[in-house]
């Protein structure tokens, strides 16, 4: 076996300006205890672009942060981990990540919680270069082959290794690649930097349209997804600190009232409407592809805002398995603290 270790594929950067997140300073009441001043709340998003948390700016386009009554200032960080520290550096209120950040976090003693479950699943895929794929079939060939992530210790990070060991590969036994998403992912399968790779779309359509490579495993849908991991997979949730949640029960169901009003109308819009609602440069010039790459992925999201039943025992069970720091504290972990449906639920 060889020593895993972590090569960056090219540097990824962030689009958040850091005299931005200096400039702010960190609300721990509704409106600073002035209850007639619409509330700020900024959240940062593991990658702005990407489709998986596409409700995020979606909901900003169709105006329901505003007809809530709450003013939201979207953030974004290249991936989920560096989003995560950011929430708890206390520069943001809220993060569009991966739900099993949160699981990973209480095993480390903080607590912070889903508040609105924007997926069910991943919507992630493991795509493997067109060069590699006639002997890289499954995961159960990952050994000896360069594997791309967006970043050590992101839930690509996560879910790539227990595709592993699940399928007899140990960790050590494939170099684990960090290669960003978007442009980065595209030059590391072109260039040979990686063999295959965990990301999202519109990467995967880009890379697919292109000839680059192909999809080896689909988690973008349900059936995809217990087919990989034997169950829902929750992922992409907007979660809070614990602490500005129980201070703050109104500001926060005033975000996700207008959360679950976007999925709501995601679940009546094909992907012509949807991505007629975002940013233009979204579409990197092709429209029709993003539009391609938005009607694949829309399946997994959530038409409610509430966690899936059995989703958070499927996620505590991959973490458990190959992270450390979850897997010593597994049997302590207490799922209910992570999530709370009620405020979709109020919203529903």
């Amino acid at each position: 076996m060889k020593k895993n270790s972590l090569r960056t594929a090219a540097a990824v950067l962030s689009v958040v300006a850091a005299a931005g997140l200096a400039g702010c300073r960190s609300s721990n009441s509704d409106s600073a205890g002035d209850a007639s001043k619409t509330p700020t709340v900024r959240i940062m998003v593991g990658g702005i672009d990407k489709v998986i948390y596409l409700p995020a700016m979606l909901t900003q386009q169709l105006g329901y942060f505003k007809d809530a009554g709450v003013n939201v200032k979207l953030l974004t960080e290249p991936s989920g981990a560096s989003a995560e520290n950011v929430l708890l550096a206390g520069q943001v209120e809220g993060v569009v990540g991966f739900y099993d950040h949160s699981i990973t976090l209480q095993a480390q003693g903080k607590c912070v919680e889903s508040v609105v479950q924007l997926a069910k699943v991943p919507g992630e895929a493991e795509v493997v270069s067109t060069k590699a794929a006639s002997k890289l079939t499954s995961a159960a060939d990952f050994k000896g082959r360069k594997l791309g992530v967006t970043s050590p210790g992101s839930s690509t990070d996560y879910l790539t290794q227990y595709l592993a060991k699940k399928n007899g590969v140990e960790t050590a036994d494939y170099t684990t690649v960090a290669a960003g998403a978007g442009s980065t992912f595209t030059a590391a399968l072109q260039n040979g930097g990686i063999d295959a790779g965990m990301t999202t779309d519109p990467t995967i359509a880009t890379v697919t349209s292109q000839g680059l490579g192909k999809v080896m495993i689909d988690m973008r849908t349900e059936e995809g997804t217990k087919a990989a991991l034997g169950g829902l997979y929750p992922a992409a949730s907007m979660y809070m600190d614990c602490g500005y949640v129980q201070k703050n029960p109104e500001t926060v169901q005033k975000v996700v009232d207008a959360f679950v009003k976007t999925l709501g109308w995601i679940s009546t819009h094909d992907a012509s409407q949807i991505a007629a609602k975002m940013p233009k440069d979204y579409a990197a010039g092709n429209p029709d592809l993003y539009t391609q790459s938005i009607k694949d992925s829309s399946p997994m999201f959530t038409t409610d805002g509430v966690m899936p039943d059995g989703g958070p025992e499927t996620v505590l069970d991959v973490l458990g398995t190959f992270s450390e720091t979850v897997k010593a504290k597994k049997d302590d972990i207490d799922l209910s603290k992570t999530y709370t449906t009620k405020f979709a639920k109020a919203a529903s």
